[in-house]
């Protein structure tokens, strides 16, 4: 099992910048493919975004994709996720997830989740 922990969250106005980080433990961090997801009150949690063990690959959603950028630092055993040119409908808790089998963008594809940071975009 690995423990991941997201912070960064917080309250920003449209157009501003934040980056989130998720910090991992108990497992060699580098073994693990990671993705961010996102989950809006009374909404299903989305994929955001996903990134190979070595970070050598990312993938994005379409919604996203531009604005987010996913990285991880290995030496740290941390993930982030820099948000750039936020939107209101970029509101959301956060969350990070080591990826397992099956499609990237699928909830259920990944098998261990951190508790979520809330991002909150001001109009």
């Amino acid at each position: 099992q690995v423990q991941l922990v997201e912070s960064g969250g917080e309250v920003v106005q449209a157009g501003g910048s934040l980056r989130l980080s998720c910090a991992a433990s108990g497992r060699t961090f580098s073994n693990y493919r990671m993705g961010w997801f996102r989950q809006a009150p009374e909404k299903a949690r989305e994929f955001v975004a996903f990134i190979s063990n070595r970070g050598d690959g990312t993938w994005y959603a379409d919604s996203v994709k531009g604005r987010f950028t996913i990285s991880r630092d290995n030496a740290k055993n941390t993930m982030y996720l820099q948000m750039n040119s936020l939107k209101p409908e970029d509101t959301a808790v956060y969350y990070c997830a080591t990826y397992s089998s099956g499609a990237a963008y699928k909830r259920e594809s990944y098998l261990n989740w951190g508790q979520g940071t809330q991002v909150t975009v001001s109009s």
